[in-house]
């Protein structure tokens, strides 16, 4: 590099103000000893904290004698909020963005201010810690670690079927939340669009009243019926079973009998056999043509 080009950057770096850091801070979900050591110091040593609830944050912050000013960044405010603490952080302040409980980002706020502090070039430290999916996961039990996760599901009932349909071939665990007012017609959905699966419960994570069920959706459906639900919950459904594998013989004798109820065109018939068994589709189709012939 030249003289010239060094002075220039040296220049450069003098006349630009240093940038804070937005650190990332995973709070407890019920307990409050689940917090790290590493959070309680950033937590004291940042110049603001960006928070879900300011007033529930303050009770983390009393417990441990922290008094770093708070600021609210909640979802209806995010785009607002976000323009406030890039500032912020532009003017060389350090900032730490938590949510309610777990962390933030993972079906709370927070995904805009990162996105937005990663495009202009300021630096997102994450401080891991409690997070209500994880720590589901760690008790359900469940041997195929592979699993989508899907946040709430939608509340209006339309929206939340038709997200269920998509997921009735998904052969991995599901696994949502759920706000209390809303499980009951949640369970029902699930049961009537993808049937009675196994399925892992966990609520009030970390705290007093902490319930962990292994049950089938049938008789959770049953159980909560009328039944006023609370604190949220984090809900893992078995996907979708593996079906024994048809012989020739059986795979005729389905698409025969779609040939008989007349409702089904060969089109039809070898688009459902092949979903519902998870099929080669030539292979039926050529056992379909002989059948409709």
């Amino acid at each position: 590099m030249s003289r010239i080009r060094k002075k220039i950057d040296r220049i450069t770096s003098q006349a630009t103000p240093h940038r804070g850091t937005l650190y990332v801070v995973a709070t407890p979900i019920g307990n409050l000893e689940d917090i790290t050591l590493r959070a309680l110091r950033i937590l004291k040593e940042v110049d603001c904290i960006a928070a879900e609830d300011t007033r529930h944050t303050r009770k983390l912050l009393n417990h441990y004698g922290i008094s770093t000013p708070t600021l609210s960044y909640y979802k209806e405010k995010e785009q607002e909020r976000t323009a406030v603490i890039v500032n912020k952080l532009k003017e060389g302040q350090n900032i730490a963005l938590v949510s309610d409980a777990g962390t933030p980002g993972i079906s709370d706020p927070g995904s805009i201010l990162v996105q937005k502090a990663v495009a202009l070039s300021i630096k997102v430290e994450p401080i891991p810690g409690p997070s209500a999916l994880t720590a589901a996961l760690s008790v359900a039990g469940i041997h195929d670690q592979a699993f989508v996760f899907l946040g709430f599901a939608p509340s209006r009932k339309k929206q939340r079927q038709d997200l269920l349909l998509s997921l009735c071939q998904e052969k991995r665990h599901v696994i949502f939340f759920e706000a209390p007012h809303r499980i009951e017609k949640f369970l029902y959905d699930c049961h009537e669009v993808l049937g009675d699966r196994s399925v892992f419960w966990s609520r009030e994570l970390t705290k007093i009243h902490e319930e962990l069920t292994h049950s089938n959706l049938s008789d959770l459906v049953t159980s909560v019926k009328d039944k006023k639900i609370k604190g949220e919950s984090v809900f893992i459904i078995e996907g979708r079973p593996d079906k024994p594998p048809l012989s020739q013989e059986e795979i005729e004798q389905e698409l025969r009998e779609c040939k008989l109820a007349g409702v089904m065109s060969l089109k039809d018939a070898v688009k459902a056999v092949t979903t519902e068994y998870d099929l080669s589709r030539s292979a039926v189709y050529n056992l379909a043509l002989k059948i409709w012939q």
